[in-house]
């Protein structure tokens, strides 16, 4: 008994006194467990275990590598997927054959027989003139010299200063008639020839006052006198055809209209002649008051405009019979209707231009007789011609300055302003091809633009 207890207490001291034994205490164990769950986890070198040490990192480098690395990949893609879509576009525009050319330069078409080519020529064309001015309508002017100075200037004495009368007109033959006082001369702008057509004979007043060529062909001349005559001249000839009568007095303007010629005069008439048959007086229209100093036919041939001298402005149909009332009548100019020109960019365009008391430039259109602007020019207009490739329009002027302007339509903005004659500018007329303009004036010469 006594050494059963003996051994217990034996074993009590052993399970409480571990200092002396390997293994710790319960509580100890615990402790260094905790104490081990506790430790910082990072390496022996101070670097955190999961992020990365920037400190030894080119961030710059880094991310410059990574953008070059992602536009590479997309360039790569783009370039395949054009690749791919040219190959398709090629394969449904050429089939099979990756050599072929959509579009391939090959000798030219066959001409054409001739006789179908001839038939229509002879059908069309009535000049090499009219022909070469077709072919530059489709020809734009674009960024152009205008000289201030005119190419070439040419002697005209005895022009007759007066307002009213028309002494020039250009040819689609490019020969230029003058008339000079009492004698039509006839000017080859390609040989520089002169020739004298006519001469008009009677009392010392008598002078020729209007010229207008035929629209098409240029070998026949209209040639108003003093004496209320009008004449038909084959130039080629130097023959006079007929004689037509109609007018009291002088004979200041001229218009044709294929066979039609319409004469005005300083009787205050308007009188149409057809030039093919005996009786060529077909109607005369009486609506002015004073003389008829301007008349200008529309490009399509259906309206007249006459202007006078009693600042009327006048439009009439084709139709129109004697005695019958203009379709339009305009008194909105305050002085003499002098200046008139069609446009050939917009149908039913007409600008017309008023003298010393007036002064302006107006725009009206034929078919609604509305005024569609009114520019002061602040001196008299004398004549007006339209640009036949821009949108211009040409003015000559009287007192004061006696220039000729350019104008750029619809705005009115002057493009050039062109000087150099010392009177008033009395007439204008525009070559065969549209590229010159030769302008009149009372100081007897003529220069050309």
């Amino acid at each position: 008994m006594t050494s059963s207890v003996t051994d217990f207490e034996n074993l009590g001291l052993s399970f409480s006194d571990t200092r002396g034994s390997g293994v710790n205490a319960r509580w100890e164990r615990k402790k260094q467990r905790s104490e081990s769950d506790r430790r910082p986890l990072t390496n022996n070198n101070g670097n955190d275990r999961f992020i990365p040490n920037r400190s030894q990192m080119n961030m710059e480098i880094s991310r410059h590598n990574l953008k070059t690395n992602e536009i590479d990949e997309e360039i790569n893609a783009a370039d395949k997927n054009q690749d791919g879509y040219k190959a398709a576009l090629s394969s449904a525009l050429l089939g099979e054959n990756k050599q072929g050319r959509v579009l391939a330069f090959g000798d030219k078409a066959p001409e054409p027989k001739g006789d179908v080519v001839n038939n229509l020529n002879v059908l069309y064309s009535t000049s090499s003139g009219a022909a070469d001015r077709k072919k530059m309508k489709h020809t734009k002017l674009s960024n152009r010299h205008i000289p201030s100075a005119p190419s070439r200037i040419l002697d005209a004495p005895d022009m007759l200063d007066d307002y009213y009368l028309n002494l020039l007109s250009w040819s689609d033959t490019n020969i230029l008639a003058v008339a000079l006082d009492k004698t039509v001369y006839l000017w080859n702008a390609g040989s520089g020839e002169i020739t004298e057509l006519c001469t008009v004979e009677g009392e010392a007043e008598a002078h020729i006052s209007s010229l207008s060529w035929v629209q098409e062909g240029g070998s026949h001349l209209a040639v108003g006198t003093y004496s209320g005559k009008c004449q038909l001249w084959d130039v080629q000839a130097c023959k006079q055809l007929r004689s037509m009568d109609g007018h009291t007095q002088r004979v200041s303007s001229l218009s044709w209209n294929e066979h039609l010629l319409s004469s005005g005069g300083r009787d205050s008439i308007v009188v149409n002649h057809d030039v093919r048959i005996a009786r060529h007086k077909i109607a005369t229209l009486t609506n002015h008051t004073q003389e008829v100093c301007q008349l200008a036919w529309s490009k399509d041939g259906k309206t007249l405009a006459s202007g006078g001298n009693d600042n009327k402005l006048c439009l009439w149909d084709i139709s129109t019979s004697s005695g019958s009332n203009p379709r339009f009548e305009f008194n909105e100019h305050q002085a003499a209707v002098k200046a008139l020109a069609w446009s050939p960019h917009e149908r039913n365009l007409l600008a017309s231009g008023g003298g010393t008391a007036d002064r302006t430039i107006k725009f009206w259109n034929s078919q609604t007789g509305a005024l569609l602007n009114s520019i002061d020019t602040e001196s008299q207009v004398c004549a007006l011609q339209w640009n036949p490739f821009e949108k211009e329009l040409l003015s000559s002027h009287g007192f004061s300055r006696n220039h000729l302007c350019l104008w750029k339509y619809p705005s009115m903005a002057k493009v050039k302003e062109l000087e150099g004659h010392s009177s008033r500018v009395l007439h204008m007329a525009l070559s065969p091809d549209g590229c010159t303009v030769v302008s009149a004036a009372a100081d007897e010469t003529l220069r050309f633009w």
